[in-house]
Formats: structure tokens, sequence, C-alpha cells
């Protein structure tokens, strides 16, 4: 099979891998203990003459940046498989329910249990599955999946897992709902490797499965009927896009929260920025870490006495980003599909 590569695309990608790479090694030396631009590749590779830097980037800021490159990639690549399933810009796993749902799991766990953070991580797991599950489910309509009904289900079964998890707070005691609170905002605070790991992993084994299928869902753009009359098994590509799709935003969920924004608008800056009709899913997950990278600097910079949890700064610029989104002016939201 002959992969054609537009020179653009590469440019873009590397470009982005760059300020993601760059923005994370400022982040790491930010914190109580200043730690020099220049020692940061030393102490990642444990050779830097400072042992009090080592442990510092090693034991707690590494981990951090590699969680937020793990899920910004996550959810970049999760955001464009959606939005061309959906045909339509608005089909990310935030706005469509999938990451509430995996909270709702998170929160069952912390509320009603009072679980550690790995069984908080399958809990999100789980309620990521079973949502799409339902979303899925309620969204086939002729033996099919239409993207509108896609959405629209999606975002009524969001809604009532919304109202699950305001239930939960309510119910589970002060200390839990305090930490299901913080947990719900979006954060990158005390990441460790048990964080990192799971969603880097996830990211690496389900990026290759999406290249593979991505000429089946390229052909699948010109119409189910024409797709199978090509040889292609719509339903069984689409529901194998669907489930690595899931399991990358369950997993980007588990590591640091529900974030807003990264999947929704990474796959269309790229596009744009590419000048493609199409965004590539590598260039998505690339544009998905830089953003989330850059957020998680920008909230540690800022000049206020209080922690600001990264995903509170996403979910304000994600508004913003969905009212223009959404402006008469830009006409309909119908995305096209991907590359």
């Amino acid at each position: 099979m002959v992969v054609l590569v537009r020179p653009r695309t590469v440019v873009v990608t590397v470009a982005l891998v760059v300020v993601a790479l760059v923005a994370g090694a400022v982040a790491m030396t930010v914190g109580s203990l200043p730690v020099p631009l220049h020692t940061v590749p030393a102490a990642v590779l444990g050779i830097a003459d400072d042992p009090t830097a080592i442990r510092a980037v090693q034991g707690v800021r590494l981990p951090r940046v590699l969680s937020a490159i793990g899920a910004g990639a996550a959810l970049g690549i999760s955001g464009a498989i959606f939005q061309s399933i959906a045909r339509n810009a608005l089909g990310s796993p935030d706005v469509i329910g999938f990451t509430t749902g995996a909270a709702t799991g998170a929160l069952v766990q912390i509320v009603l249990f009072g679980a550690q953070p790995t069984q908080v991580a399958l809990g999100t797991i789980v309620g990521g599955v079973v949502t799409a599950g339902i979303v899925l489910l309620l969204s086939r309509r002729g033996g099919g999946m239409a993207g509108r009904q896609l959405i629209l289900v999606g975002i009524g079964v969001g809604a009532v897992a919304s109202a699950v998890n305001g239930l939960l707070l309510v119910r589970g005691t002060i200390d839990a709902s305090s930490q299901a609170n913080l947990w719900l905002s979006g954060s990158l605070d005390a990441r460790q490797w048990g964080h990192a790991l799971p969603v880097l992993i996830g990211v690496a084994v389900v990026l290759p499965v999406i290249l593979v299928l991505s000429r089946r869902a390229s052909l699948m753009e010109l119409g189910d009927d024409i797709a199978e009359q090509l040889g292609v098994r719509v339903e069984r590509t689409r529901l194998a896009l669907v489930a690595c799709a899931v399991a990358l935003a369950a997993l980007a969920t588990a590591a640091v929260g529900p974030i807003a924004f990264i999947a929704l608008a990474a796959p269309q800056l790229v596009r744009r920025l590419l000048r493609s009709d199409a965004p590539p899913v590598v260039g998505a997950a690339a544009m998905g870490a830089a953003l989330l990278v850059v957020a998680d600097l920008v909230t540690q910079l800022l000049p206020v006495t209080f922690a600001v949890p990264v995903g509170r700064m996403t979910g304000v610029v994600g508004g913003l980003y969905l009212l223009w989104l959404l402006l008469p002016s830009r006409g309909s939201a119908e995305g096209k599909g991907w590359r």
C-alpha cells in the first residue's frame, strides 16, 4: 500500500511536536525548586550534577509533562475520529457525552467507595465504555449510524450523565465530594508514572490501528453504499474506529480528569494549518499534545496565588471557541473526513 504524505503535513506536524517538547521542557523548570532550562535534559536522563534537580524532574515534573502529552494526543486523535464519523465539527468526546460518562464512572468510585487512583482510573474506563455503548445503541437508525443522530443522542446522554454526577457530589461526604470536585476540574497536579504510562501506551498501540483503517475510512467518505461496493465492511470499520476513539478518550480522562476543548479544537486547528479538508490523525495528536502542554504551562505561570486546574483553563478557551464555531457567519458546522 502506497502512503502519500504532503510536505506541508510533515512540516506542521514536526513543528507541533517541537512546540510540545519545548513547552514541556520549560514547564519542568517551574516549581518551588527552580531548575535551569539547560539542566532539564541532563536531569531527565539522570546525569545532572544536582541530585535534587534529578529527583524533582524525574519524580514530579516529567510524569506531569508526559501525562499532558499523552492525554492531549489521545484526545486529539479521538476528536478527529468522531468528527470524521459524524461529519461534523462538533463531534468530539466531550461534546457527545463520552467524557462526561467516563467521569461518572470515576465519581462512583470516589464518592461511593473512596477508591484509590488505580480503581478510579478503572472506573473511568468502564464509565466511558458504558456511555459509548448507550450512545451507539440509541443512535443507530435503519441499521446504520447517522452522524447528526450520534451528536444529538450523545448530547442527551451527556446531559443525563452530568445530572448523575451532580447527584453523586450531593450524595457524598464533604471529603469525598471535595476530592471528586477537584478531579472533575481536570488537573495535572501530582501526576505520577501510573497516570502517564497507560495513556502513552494506549496512544502507541491504538494509533497504528487507526492508520491501518484510514484507507477504509477515506472510502467511507464517499458514502456507505459506494464503500461497500468497493469491498469495505462499513459497520465493522466504523465500530473499530469508535472503539479506538472511546478507548483513547477514556484513557486520557483516567490520566488527567475531564479536559474540555482539546478533542473539539485540535482536529479543526490542524486542518486549518494544513489547509486541508481532512485533518491527519497524527497531526491532530501533535496538536492536542501541544495545546494541553502549553495550557498547563500557562496555568503554572499565571500571576495568581491559587492553583488553576488546566481543565478550567481549557474549558474557558473551549467555550469561546465553541461560540465562534457556532456563529451564523461560520455557516454550517458540518465537517469532512480525514486522511
